[in-house]
């Protein structure tokens, strides 16, 4: 039963400038306070005086996209499909960042058994990072063309594949091979995720959504060490990969046949612009009538909802009924492996590789390059304070075993699941606070208020847990600096993401390449500078660079804060070019 919660209403505010069409668009900048209510008595104002155009909303929020009526759109699903198709997005979020981050837990046993030099497999971390930002790269175009599911099963199966490598090695090239695979596979969950997420859930919840993405990529990084060590004490090392290889294989038939795809062509029912005001004539009753979607005789119809007087009964515009009428997808048409994009001509080859062109164009925007640093600087960071993990604490005075240098990434999660809902949860709240006081207008630059405080705290907890390693502190400061820098993590990424999908919202999957590319790109440069650069300054100056650097990226938030909007304004034309090209292609 598809979940049509919200109410159609007209609007006092400018809603208008949601519309690419209209001279006064702005990407990033939105309508979306339906206006409802006095500000200035608290009271609400009836709607049905106001001459405004008729939009669909919730409460007094307006929906953003806009969702058709057909009951096959992803914003419509059910609670308990959205709930399901969440839950796989996320566990591949989550798994994919494990497995990606468990390579380190087993070097010392590959080094001693195998003479797998440890700079070698620094440089199939290096190798890693290469595989994750240039995989979304390539399988960027393919979403857009052949569907989201495809790109998920194509990167678990290439993840199989590098956990069989990485379970049979006995070599260096095995080792640097099986990491490159095993890249690619993670590379699903740098912007497809975003994109599965940003088609299910409306612009008003994606901080709160991305909230548990960055929660799931949190707990597969820091906790992906822990259960490889677990596996290894208990098991052998070689069982770190088989168990990936069982898990990547019940994972590709949760895909095949479980997982729905969420590529819909809304414009196809929605070709009267409800922005414009040509919408049919609608009342303000609320409709939270629920439809069966999984049987075609209880489908959404023009007589169902003008039962419940959501239009007026003689004027009902010929798109709307068009969805209404949208027989309910088949299984089989719901999980297929591949659907076409309404715009593919042929087989599409030549149109992956003008849309893989069109893609590196992303990176003139200076909002990509900004949340790409700010994402790209925790990948670096982790190297660090993971490499000072592994090559100090295993030895005196600390003598650590496997499962307890595994355990230090317990404080770094605890930190990232609070900075999530920190900088997820609340700025959702705190982007419909500044909405309110902005005459109902968002600016994607409202969730930037939130890397203030990750600004200050992220550096210190560096400087902690440096300070504390080199002077052997007892485990509790030590800890606590961790957790600091966990904070700054699940900030940074929530913030980031969020601020980018919101400032060019019909780009999500382009933009969160640009930041992939970027982000694992930084990564793996520091990997290559981390050793040399920790042998030569040792911890603690090394860390206070680090830290300056962390600050620096950080509070530069403020600049964007000033001068974003004059920036989105900049590349508005860019923006629109991008999107024609991309959908008529």
């Amino acid at each position: 039963m598809p979940d049509l919660d919200f109410i159609v209403s007209p609007v006092q505010t400018k809603v208008e400038i949601n519309d690419q069409e209209n001279e006064e668009f702005i990407p990033g900048t939105l309508n979306i306070y339906a206006g409802t209510l006095d500000h200035e008595s608290g009271d609400r104002k009836d709607p049905s005086i106001s001459t405004g155009p008729k939009v669909k909303t919730k409460g007094d929020i307006i929906l953003f996209p806009q969702p058709s009526n057909s009951c096959n759109d992803p914003l419509n699903w059910t609670t308990l499909r959205k709930f399901k198709n969440f839950i796989i997005i996320i566990f591949i979020t989550a798994f994919t960042a494990a497995t990606s981050n468990d390579a380190g837990a087993v070097q010392d046993l590959l080094n001693e058994l195998y003479g797998i030099s440890y700079d070698s497999m620094n440089n199939s971390a290096g190798v890693l990072f290469l595989g994750i930002g240039f995989g979304t790269l390539f399988l960027t175009p393919l979403a857009s063309l052949y569907g989201r599911k495809v790109t998920y099963f194509i990167c678990i199966f290439l993840g199989l594949i590098g956990s069989v490598w990485f379970a049979l090695v006995k070599n260096t090239s095995s080792a640097i091979w099986s990491q490159l695979f095993v890249g690619i596979s993670e590379s699903c969950a740098e912007a497809q995720v975003q994109l599965s997420l940003s088609e299910m859930y409306f612009a008003h919840n994606l901080g709160s959504v991305l909230t548990f993405y960055i929660l799931a990529t949190s707990i597969g990084t820091y906790l992906g060490p822990l259960l490889a060590s677990v596996i290894t004490a208990n098991l052998g090392f070689r069982w770190v990969g088989w168990v990936a290889v069982f898990i990547s294989a019940g994972t590709l038939i949760v895909i095949w046949f479980i997982m729905d795809e969420t590529l819909f062509d809304r414009n196809r029912f929605m070709k009267h612009d409800v922005y414009h005001g040509v919408s049919p004539a609608v009342s303000t009753e609320s409709h939270k009538e629920k439809s069966d979607c999984s049987d075609s005789k209880n489908a959404i119809t023009p007589d169902v909802v003008r039962s419940h007087e959501i239009f007026d009964s003689e004027e009902v515009d010929s798109t709307f009924e068009e969805g209404f009428n949208d027989p309910p997808a088949s299984y089989w048409k719901r999980t297929a492996m591949i659907t076409l994009a309404s715009n593919l001509k042929g087989t599409g080859i030549k149109q992956y590789f003008v849309q893989l062109k069109l893609l590196l164009k992303v990176f003139l925007y200076p909002p990509v390059i900004y949340s790409g640093l700010c994402w790209g600087i925790q990948n670096a960071l982790l190297t660090f304070y993971l490499t000072v993990e592994d090559d100090q604490y295993y030895d005196p005075p600390y003598s650590y075993g496997n499962i307890a240098v595994g355990i230090m990434n317990v404080p770094c999660l605890i930190g990232a699941v609070i900075g999530c809902f920190f900088a997820g949860t609340f700025s959702d709240h705190f982007t419909i606070f500044m909405a309110k006081r902005n005459n109902g207008i968002q600016e994607a630059e409202y969730r930037l208020w939130f890397l203030f405080p990750p600004a200050i705290i992220a550096p210190v907890g560096l400087i902690l847990f440096a300070v504390g390693t080199d002077n052997v502190w007892s485990w509790p400061p030590t800890y606590v600096g961790l957790g600091f820098i966990g904070f700054g993590y699940g900030c940074s990424g929530d913030v980031s993401m969020s601020y980018l999908m919101d400032a060019y919202p019909s780009l999500v999957i382009e933009m969160m390449t640009g930041v992939a590319v970027i982000n694992n790109v930084m990564g793996c440069i520091f990997t290559f500078c981390c050793s040399p650069w920790l042998d030569a300054l040792g911890n603690t100056k090394t860390f206070i660079i680090l830290a300056v650097i962390e600050f620096v990226i950080m509070a530069s938030a403020g600049f964007f804060i000033w001068y974003g909007k004059r920036i989105r304004i900049w590349t508005k034309s860019w923006y629109l070019e991008f999107c024609e090209i991309r959908d008529g292609i």
